[in-house]
């Protein structure tokens, strides 16, 4: 039953068949236990790490590179098979380490459950362990205790129970038995209901257990988070659609191979020759280092990330931050700054922004009893001060800064850090006048009162309590506040409170309301003796009202450039929240979430009437959702995948585990974030803030375009080598490249730069391009046509250095080593140098970005440049691989053919600007 808060404490008494005298009985406690089970949170069964390890293996990348290894054991080429089977080794234990942590949530999750909670049973008062707690069961709260289940209060003493970790609102929610009405109210507003997991922070209360186990709020989050499945990534589901594309073209290149064999050699070269060679060839074709680059990029784009307060915990995550179309973010703490702030002081129907009164450096203090100073400023003095002498917290100095920081209700330190900015210090002030009496803040009352003795002022020459020595001063709700004031205070004089001057203080307070904020009325009163303060009434009668105080949690100053920064590449930000629609209309409209025009919202009632497949035709036009429950925010994820998104979801509390661990990108708060979220999300922000986040998607395009740099590197010298393995042969000539000069090219040539190109700094205006499409191919957007020309022009011009020196040298073609062979071997080699400095932009010349800016780049295409000159100068590996020394003609032959790839993709480049 999901209505318990719509029922009176008799009638869910009585549908439980308890009391709230007696409890339980014994007997019937433990035949409950049996009925219902523990009350406890059941973890299904994880998945196993060798499962999981079955299913790494079986990615399609990886059985081409186990296929590949296989292949150079049967061909002997044991260096090349050793190296591919480590290359697998790596990445099957990233991938199991990272998937074993991820099951790790709902362990967090039951670290919620409490030890032991105090019950009635049989009549008395006893202690037991939570696990045993059944429905119908009476337990007692106290300050600082853990709800040990979900109950229905049938007591409340000023109780007040933080629900941050399930509503995500930090503010603590004020407790009432009251009987609540209408459907489907989100979790933070019913407040005569108890939830597992949440704690006391004030006052005591008594509740009805109702619902024990997985039937709790907790155990409906556990459900979600151990239903919810995650979908590949969009660059594995690239990968994998590349691995489909390499293996086509491997099968037609074993194909080729051997009707190309057929047809030359008459018959001459045996089938398992030829089924050898292609087999080889497509080996060649497979670009082996890619797994390893990959993650490598991967790797070191989380170390970036680090530095820019994103910690990422599991790798894939940092390439899809850079695929990421929507951001649902949580309002309080990522958004805002999680402070209650006084905004606004509103007297004798002026508004006063606190920023401008400490800009303006007016004089507040003590300004209502200098007479020199306008009515309106000395209301505000007299505003000030009875807004720090009627607060019950306390200041301290934090050790090691020595800054002095307001400790109690987070209400009412906003008021001591506001007064404190306008130069009044409540310690100092305290001493000065006292506190001799209160009437304590009640939920029936919604208003505290303090009484002080007064004092003398500099400068004074009149006071409002007109010399009385006692004045009370009183903060509450204004509805309830009004209704025992009879006048107004106006600078140096009281004004009857007509309906005039109620309205119009009405009328303020419904503005402010409408603007998110929370609003507070002050009044005072005079006395000549110090009343009897057991007696409310005769205390709080008479007032004279001062004027209102606005509060609001603010928006961080740097997340509205954010927001922009997202809007301009093409990323939709939500808000998604648990707080008031109007607070969140606000701050959304403030940070330009939305238009100041703009005021369509759906609540968590609105969202509960309906299907997630009617979700999915409006969820493109609603960017603000409050009040709304951890299904709702699942749904809402599930509607925006549907319409093809890529999601990133921030949330710091149990309730957003499912839905973090749903979308796309799951974000968690490292400041106030739960175990919970931080086990079932993919990055975690140490600074909680929605810049971060930004921050991370420029990386995770920086990322994703430097693996694609990879890809295009690494396959157009693959083409490149195929393209003169098969032309040669056509042209007469032998083959023109060793086995062990293609694994050099393959792991050496292809893997040094390609580890630079990991770092290589991101595009101009990355930020101000269109996320590219989820679905799309990885070699979409013009990639697989460069493999192809580029690769293509690599093959040319090096069958180009050879072919001529073969000719002219037909004795050689079929000795050891030889010179032809040799330059082919070294201009391919040197083309790729060329190629990787050309395309470390796609859209810039390299002399523009500048040849140093990425160091790393340098160093590797001049060691790679070291190295093959090695291979053709040093004895030793000229036996190795099969080279000759060439002489500096050749050499230089070599060196200006090379070059033209990088002049022929440079020009491209060039074209493009001018075209675009």
């Amino acid at each position: 039953m999901s209505n318990w808060y719509q029922l009176d404490p008799e009638e869910v008494l009585r549908k439980l068949q308890s009391s709230a005298e007696t409890g339980l009985t014994e007997a019937e406690a433990q035949q409950r236990l049996r009925e219902y089970g523990p009350n406890e949170l059941i973890e299904k069964e994880a998945k196993s790490p060798w499962r999981i390890l079955f299913e790494q293996m079986a990615e399609p990348m990886v059985l081409i590179l186990i296929a590949a290894a296989l292949i150079s054991i049967i061909l002997k080429e044991y260096i090349d098979a050793v190296v591919i089977i480590l290359i697998v080794i790596i990445n099957a234990a990233i991938g199991v380490s990272q998937e074993y942590r991820a099951e790790k949530a709902i362990a967090a999750l039951k670290k919620l459950a409490l030890p032991t909670v105090k019950v009635r049973r049989d009549g008395h008062p006893m202690t037991v362990s939570s696990r045993d707690l059944v429905p119908g069961d009476i337990v007692r709260l106290e300050a600082g205790d853990f709800a040990p289940a979900d109950g229905r209060l049938i007591e409340s003493a000023n109780l007040r129970i933080e629900e941050a970790s399930l509503t995500g609102e930090s503010e603590p929610v004020e407790k009432k038995v009251v009987t609540l009405q209408g459907n489907d109210l989100a979790l933070g507003d019913r407040i005569n209901m108890i939830h597992m997991g949440t704690v006391v922070t004030y006052g005591r209360g008594t509740a009805v257990i109702t619902e024990t186990g997985m039937n709790t709020q907790l155990g409906h989050i556990a459900n979600l988070l151990q239903g919810v499945g995650r979908d590949p990534t969009p660059l594995q589901t690239r990968l994998a659609q590349l691995t489909k594309t390499l293996a086509i073209i491997s099968l037609v290149i074993i194909a080729l191979v051997i009707a190309l064999g057929v047809w030359r050699s008459a018959g001459a070269i045996g089938w398992g020759e030829l089924v050898l060679t292609g087999i080889s060839l497509a080996v060649a074709a497979v670009p082996e280092g890619l797994p390893a680059v990959v993650t490598i990029t991967l790797a070191l784009g989380a170390q970036r990330m680090l530095k820019r307060h994103a910690l990422i915990r599991k790798l894939p995550a940092v390439e899809t931050l850079g695929s990421v179309t929507v951001i649902c973010s949580d309002k309080t703490g990522t958004l805002t700054e999680n402070r209650m702030t006084v905004t606004v002081l509103d007297v004798a129907n002026e508004k006063q922004s606190i920023k401008n009164l400490v800009a303006s450096r007016l004089p507040v203090v003590h300004a209502e009893v200098d007479p020199s100073l306008p009515p309106p400023t000395r209301t505000l003095g007299l505003l000030v001060k009875a807004m720090v002498l009627a607060n019950d917290t306390e200041l301290e100095i934090e050790e090691g800064t020595n800054q002095i920081r307001a400790v109690g209700d987070p209400t009412e330190a906003a008021l001591v850090v506001a007064a404190a900015q306008l130069g009044l210090n409540k310690t100092n002030l305290e001493k000065r006048w006292p506190r001799v009496a209160e009437l304590p803040f009640t939920s029936t009352r919604k208003r505290m009162t303090t009484i002080h003795k007064t004092a003398i002022e500099p400068g004074q020459s009149d006071s409002p309590w007109h010399d009385a020595p006692y004045v009370a001063f009183c903060k509450g709700a204004v509805d309830g506040l009004l209704e025992i004031c009879e006048t107004v205070w106006y600078g140096d004089n009281e004004k009857p409170l007509d309906n005039e001057l109620r309205g119009r203080i009405l009328e303020s307070n419904q503005t402010l309301a409408a603007e998110g904020q929370r609003i507070l009325g002050v009044a005072f009163r005079p006395f000549t003796t110090l009343p009897d303060t057991t007696n409310e009434a005769e205390i709080e009668k008479h007032l004279t009202f001062i004027g209102l105080i606005g509060m609001l949690d603010p928006a961080r100053p740097e997340v509205k450039s954010s927001v922009a920064t997202a809007k301009e590449a093409g990323i939709r930000p939500i808000m998604i929240t648990g707080d008031h629609p109007l607070t969140a209309q606000y701050i959304a409209q403030e940070l330009q979430i939305i238009r100041h025009d703009e005021d369509k919202n759906l609540t968590g009632q609105d969202l509960a009437q309906i299907s997630v497949e009617e979700l999915e035709k409006i969820v493109e036009g609603v960017s603000v959702y409050a009040r709304v429950s951890p299904e709702h925010k699942l749904n809402i994820v599930q509607a925006l995948q549907a319409k093809g998104h890529i999601v990133a979801m921030t949330g710091d509390g149990v309730n957003d585990a499912p839905a973090l661990r749903k979308a796309d990108i799951g974000v968690a708060m490292g400041i106030t974030g739960t175990d919970v979220s931080k086990e079932a999300a993919d990055m975690i922000l140490l600074d909680d803030n929605f810049a971060t986040i930004v921050a991370a998607i420029e990386e995770g395009r920086v990322i994703y375009d430097n693996i694609r740099k990879f890809i295009r590197y690494t396959l157009s010298s693959n083409f490149g080598e195929l393209f003169v393995m098969f032309i040669g042969p056509l042209l007469g000539m032998p083959l023109p490249l060793l086995p062990l000069q293609i694994l050099w090219i393959n792991l050496v040539t292809d893997g040094v730069p390609g580890l630079a190109l990991a770092i290589e700094p991101g595009e101009r205006n990355i930020m101000k391009r269109k996320p590219f499409h989820p679905q799309e191919n990885i070699l979409a957007r013009g990639l697989g046509s460069m493999i192809l020309w580029v690769g293509g022009l690599m093959g040319f011009i090096s069958l180009l250095a050879g072919y001529f020196y073969w000719r002219t040298n037909p004795t050689d073609a079929f000795s050891q080593a030889t010179v032809w062979q040799t330059m082919i071997f070294t201009t391919l080699t040197l083309a790729q140098m060329g190629n990787a400095l050309a395309i470390r932009s796609d859209y810039d010349s390299l002399f523009t970005i500048g040849i140093f800016s990425n160091r790393p780049m340098v160093g590797a295409v001049g060691l790679t440049f070291v190295l093959q000159l090695a291979l053709i100068y040093v004895p030793f590996l000229q036996n190795v691989f099969n080279t000759v020394a060439l002489t500096g003609g050749q050499l230089a032959l070599c060196l200006g053919l090379s070059a033209t790839v990088f002049v022929a993709i440079e020009i491209q480049k060039w074209i493009k600007r001018r075209t675009f």
